[in-house]
């Protein structure tokens, strides 16, 4: 039988409250914090921005990377922000900061970061040292990462609205012909990160 959503979490606000209660999405978790919360976000058919934002928050990152690969490209920004907070949170911090970099002229990434791009990227190399060399207080990064993604929610409700989208196609971005050879060769083993 499929995961049912918890009715305990029927609106956008009490799935948000609770999910603020969990485990700041901060260095790779194998696994969902709650697996049983995926069915209870993908039920609210929320924007596919706060669908995925909800993922992060639960640390189910297979949901939120299904999810903005259909937004990475512009005018997406607010996909592919998330796009680079998902991959630092998995512990991809190059291909982080590759995201960061394209939308650091953003509306949202200025509102996220208005201290600049600089400071965003300071923050990967925290978080990366911590990972890396144990060096750092996690306590402060899991704050810090917390702030960020609460500040990329309120963006994208404010801008889209917590109402469901039962059509969600038309937040689905067609990739110009260079971003598409892009992808292409990412998984066909031609230039990118991941070769097969």
């Amino acid at each position: 039988m499929a995961n049912q959503p918890d009715p305990k979490f029927p609106t956008f606000t009490d799935l948000y409250n609770h999910l603020l209660t969990l485990p700041a999405p901060l260095l790779p978790p194998g696994k969902a914090t709650s697996p049983k919360l995926t069915a209870s976000i993908s039920a609210l058919s929320l924007h596919p921005t706060l669908e995925v934002a909800f993922h992060i928050l639960n640390n189910d990152l297979p949901s939120a990377h299904f999810l903005v690969r259909h937004m990475q490209s512009p005018p997406a920004y607010e996909g592919m922000f998330l796009h680079g907070i998902l991959h630092r949170v998995e512990g991809d911090y190059d291909n982080a900061r590759a995201w960061y970099d394209n939308v650091s002229e953003s509306d949202i990434f200025k509102h996220t970061w208005s201290e600049g791009k600089d400071d965003a990227l300071d923050f990967i190399g925290r978080v990366e040292n911590l990972k890396k060399n144990r060096k750092g207080s996690k306590e402060n990064l899991e704050k810090e990462s917390l702030e960020e993604i609460k500040k990329v929610i309120e963006w994208c409700k404010q801008k889209f609205g917590e109402q469901s989208m039962e059509d969600a196609s038309a937040a689905w971005v067609k990739p110009d012909e260079e971003n598409r050879k892009m992808a292409e060769d990412m998984v066909s083993g031609g230039e990118g990160f991941r070769k097969f």
